[in-house]
């Protein structure tokens, strides 16, 4: 399948597809939580909901991402300015990417090959080469803040919290591929399964926008419902950061949007345009993701350093699962396989 781009409209959107994981893995799935003001990564095991170990990196883990069979872990570390390559069976760091300043939320690419880091403070998104472990490409970029791949190994996100748009990196060309406003300064974001929809959570709005990707233009601004009228004091998220976490369902029909008015989590059903529950969490509920089968969606709470288990069914907390210090970043993937030759040692 080819993709194509034009300057009308942004057709490889059709051709990109969500990332996934093997079915026979879900049932062996780890949850890698990053501690924002600590050295370490939590390890949560999705079977018994339990924290069965850690990884240490460096002060102040701010991105976290995985290549899709789990076997290695990339981490972006705000004390030393570094990317973290991680082998997940050993956990031990197997490699360390100098970078260019202080950067922010990563992603891979499904190969392996690259990964894409925008550094907040230096007005770059940097594309590490990881077999060569280098930085092999910076693009300016106002205020760049997250990254994302939806299960391309040509195109990858970044958001520009400065220019209020969500920016497209052709992997192959190096360069921008497209450039699409959002309606305010983008925090999290998440794309529909299809490709062609993006919801993004901006400041100062407790919500979010819905994008059309193709068009490059917002089609609707979602204002949540609130408990509260005011925002209390914030420990550790700027005050004009109402919602700091988005997450689809893997059918496309539920997003799940934290919410740090009410410490809670709030569900929007796509089909009908409505919200349609509200879920208690810790405090600080921060970035969310969802199991692959659905059954569990995981919010961090960095008030309280622990992280929410959802039961995506029923709607309820099942447990709360005591992490490292101010826990955001969140990424599933299954849990490492260690060769029989290793495993016989």
């Amino acid at each position: 399948m080819r993709c194509h781009i034009t300057a009308t409209a942004i057709t490889f959107c059709t051709c990109i597809l969500l990332w996934s994981m093997p079915a026979s893995a879900q049932g062996d799935l780890w949850l890698y939580v990053g501690s924002s003001r600590g050295d370490e990564v939590s390890i949560v095991d999705m079977n018994s909901l339990k924290l069965v170990g850690d990884v240490k990196a460096g002060e102040r883990v701010h991105g976290v991402c995985l290549e899709p069979s789990g076997q290695r872990l990339f981490l972006t570390v705000e004390s030393d300015h570094t990317l973290r390559i991680v082998d997940t069976v050993s956990q031990k760091t197997v490699g360390v990417v100098k970078l260019s300043g202080k950067p922010n939320e990563c992603a891979v690419t499904p190969n392996g090959k690259y990964v894409t880091v925008p550094i907040r403070d230096g007005g770059v998104v940097e594309i590490v080469d990881v077999p060569e472990q280098k930085v092999v490409k910076s693009l300016p970029i106002k205020e760049p803040h997250n990254a994302l791949n939806t299960g391309s190994n040509r195109f990858v996100y970044v958001s520009s919290m400065g220019s209020d748009e969500i920016d497209l990196i052709d992997l192959e060309k190096m360069a921008y591929a497209a450039h699409i406003p959002v309606g305010g300064r983008p925090r999290p974001y998440v794309i529909s399964p299809d490709g062609k929809t993006m919801y993004v959570a901006v400041a100062n709005l407790h919500g979010f926008m819905i994008v059309n990707i193709p068009e490059r233009k917002v089609v609707r601004r979602v204002e949540m419902p609130s408990q509260h009228a005011a925002l209390r004091p914030l420990k550790y998220e700027t005050q004009d950061t109402l919602t700091h976490g988005l997450a689809l369902s893997p059918d496309g029909r539920e997003l799940w949007v934290s919410s740090l008015l009410d410490d809670s989590v709030y569900v929007y059903e796509v089909e009908t345009g409505k919200i349609v529950a509200n879920v208690p969490t810790g405090e600080g509920p921060n970035w969310i993701v969802i199991t692959p089968d659905g059954k569990y969606v995981c919010v961090s709470n960095t008030d309280t350093d622990d992280v929410s288990i959802i039961d995506a069914r029923t709607r309820r907390e099942v447990t709360r699962v005591k992490v490292a210090k101010v826990p955001k970043r969140l990424a599933l993937a299954p849990a490492p396989v260690r060769d029989q030759n290793t495993a016989k040692r």
